[in-house]
């Protein structure tokens, strides 16, 4: 599989002469992919390769702030009005504790991988009509912050190669653009489809505790401008709608916490802030990540460091 996604990256960077028709996820519609980039208007028309600019660099284009810093102000558009706020929905609850105690021999094994996660993980350059900048503004000129506060958990209900090849093939109508950020693969590889400075298009008709960003007032807000989206590869006995599969492996929630670590040393995400696709799917459509262990993901951030400080 790696040496299959190592190819893929390949396949990625020669993508302008070779653009193929895009690959068919029927499931995905029900539980993952499907119909996910509805707003993707305004596209960036750069691409996150290896030659674009740095995160830094790409979150001070944004507005975005430095972690731990906050947002620099705004200022309102003279025809600005209030925006719509999000329908009634259940604020999510975290399960997530605070825990200080933790195995030494964990926490070093997790920390090295944290610390080799730059140099071992996959970057893909995806098709630009499946990503958008962050907005510093609303459909309605009120300032918003752009900065990632959020995770939202996905799987990819077939295998990852599909997920890659679909965010590699061109996607001109709304309807059809999609992506993630990132996505873990069942033998935990790590795979970069888009670089956090840039929105993905992981999640439709959405909100978080009260909180959506409405770019298009035709169709509703979404938490993409200020989410994070990362994907895990469902087991083969996941390719289907049934409500649960054989779930995820330890790698993948090693590879997981390792991820998770990351950013949030990096944005200042607290771990109650790491949700799920079907938490925040508005619809009523979503179950992604199906058959998700929070047990296996508390152990090793608290092993990590990274639940001490939650509440």
């Amino acid at each position: 599989m790696l040496n299959h996604v190592r190819g893929l990256v390949v396949r990625a960077r020669q993508l302008a002469p070779e653009r193929g028709g895009a690959v068919a996820l029927a499931a995905l519609a029900v539980l993952g992919l499907g119909g996910l980039g509805w707003l993707g208007r305004e596209i960036s028309a750069s691409n996150p390769s290896d030659a674009s600019p740095s995160l830094l660099e790409l979150l001070e284009q944004v507005g975005a702030p430095r972690s731990g810093s906050s947002a620099p102000a705004a200022t309102p558009s003279l025809n600005a009005r209030p925006a719509p706020t999000p329908p009634a929905h259940d604020r999510w609850v975290s399960p997530l504790k605070r825990q200080c105690t933790a195995d030494p021999a964990l926490s070093r094994r997790l920390e090295a991988k944290v610390a080799a996660l730059p140099l071992e993980m996959e970057r893909l350059t995806i098709d630009p009509t499946n990503y958008g900048s962050r907005f510093r503004s609303d459909a309605f000129g009120n300032p918003v912050d752009p900065t990632p506060r959020v995770v939202v958990l996905h799987e990819t209900v077939y295998g990852m190669q599909s997920a890659v090849q679909t965010f590699l093939t061109p996607h001109p109508r709304d309807e059809d653009q999609v992506s993630y950020h990132l996505m873990i693969g069942e033998n935990g590889q790590v795979v970069q489809a888009l670089d956090p400075a840039y929105r993905a298009f992981g999640a439709g008709n959405s909100a978080f505790n009260g909180q959506w960003v409405m770019t298009n007032p035709d169709v509703g807000g979404s938490v993409n401008n200020f989410a994070l989206h990362l994907s895990l590869e469902t087991p083969l006995d996941g390719e289907d709608a049934d409500a649960e599969h054989s779930g995820y492996s330890n790698a993948q929630y090693d590879a997981l916490a390792v991820v998770l670590t990351d950013w949030m040393r990096r944005f200042g995400i607290a771990p109650q802030n790491i949700t799920t696709h079907r938490y925040v799917d508005l619809g009523g459509e979503r179950a992604d990540p199906r058959s998700f262990r929070w047990s296996e993901l508390q152990t090793r951030l608290a092993a990590l460091g990274m639940l001490c400080k939650s509440g």
